[in-house]
């Protein structure tokens, strides 16, 4: 199995990619956005690093995803808190884990019911393989490579760890 690398030392490397890539598409002043909950967790560290002027934001998808039947409605539904206005605003949308991409077209459909944003660079401590809908992100921390039955999960918020499981052993 491919070893993961810490999540601090992945958020050191997000903070130096993102310090890169802002500035080359003519982003300022961006709207930083996490998804419930391990994308907050990493978001909080990305916003602090970069000095984001504009206070953290966050989603909640769980109403927007496609996929209630399967993996059930997390028990404790907190609320989304995104600016008065997202209209024509550049959103950095972090989350954790990238996998199937649900999660993010759950987040990107939230999103656009507040407004049109000018654009969303994608941000994830770790994208791996499983992906159901053609979404990648933009700047990845690691990318990774595992078996179907493998399960990567955020802890957190302190320390930030991943919990890696098999799920047929489980």
């Amino acid at each position: 199995m491919t070893k993961i690398t810490s999540p601090d030392i992945l958020i050191q490397s997000l903070t130096q990619k993102l310090t890169e890539f802002l500035p080359k598409k003519n982003i300022t002043d961006p709207v930083m956005v996490g998804i419930h909950t391990g994308g907050v967790w990493v978001a909080k560290q990305l916003h602090d690093n970069l000095q984001i002027s504009e206070p953290l934001a966050s989603l909640n998808i769980s109403f927007y995803r496609d996929d209630f039947s399967r993996i059930g409605v997390h028990p404790q539904v907190t609320p989304t808190t995104l600016p008065n206005e997202i209209e024509n605003r550049h959103i950095i949308l972090v989350d954790d884990v990238l996998q199937t991409g649900r999660t993010i077209r759950a987040a990107m459909n939230e999103l656009f019911d507040y407004g049109r944003p000018a654009s969303i660079t994608l941000v994830c401590l770790l994208e791996r393989d499983g992906r159901e809908l053609p979404i990648r992100a933009d700047i990845v921390g690691q990318q990774l490579t595992l078996s179907d039955d493998i399960q990567v999960k955020l802890t957190g918020p302190e320390p930030l760890a991943f919990d890696i499981k098999n799920t047929t052993l489980s």
